[in-house]
Parts: C-alpha cells; structure tokens; sequence
C-alpha cells in the first residue's frame, strides 16, 4: 500500500465514523443555521443536448397580473398608512 492508499481509508474511515456519530445524537450533519448554499449547476436545471448546455427559459409575470400584484401592494401600504396617521 502506498501513502495516498492509507490516507484515503483514513478519511473514509472518519467520514463514516461521523455519519455514526451524528445518527446516534440525532443531528443531521447537513443542516447548519441559515440558508442553505446552492451551487449555480443545483440552482438552475439545466440539459445536454448534443454536446450543448441548455438552459431553461425564465417564466414571464403577465402585464395583467403585475398590475395585480402592483394594486393588492398598494392596498397594503394604505391600510398601513391609514393606520399610521392620527384620524382627525
């Protein structure tokens, strides 16, 4: 057996003594405080076509349903407004 060889079993062999650990103590050893990270290959599906990436297209708001949004927000901010202001 060469150095890397045993380096190798030796981390495979800590690895799989923490996955033990963490089960045992019911932590999982993914999940941190805070949002998880996402790598841009995770956070955008992508598919090979003959050699060539492509990515998907981005799906598009409605000029109808933007106006939507846009009025329910106004809404929003009046009632909150309303309720700012002393009723005179």
């Amino acid at each position: 057996m060469n150095l890397n060889d045993i380096v190798a079993q030796i981390d495979a062999e800590i690895s799989r003594l923490t996955q033990a650990r963490h089960a045992l103590l019911g932590i999982s050893p993914t999940k941190g405080p805070g949002r998880p990270r996402t790598t841009s290959a995770l956070a955008i599906p992508s598919v090979a076509v003959a050699g060539a990436v492509v990515k998907p297209k981005k799906r598009k708001m409605s000029p109808a349903g933007r106006a939507r949004i846009a009025a329910a927000q106004k809404a929003r901010w009046a009632k909150v407004k309303a309720r700012k202001s002393p009723a005179k």
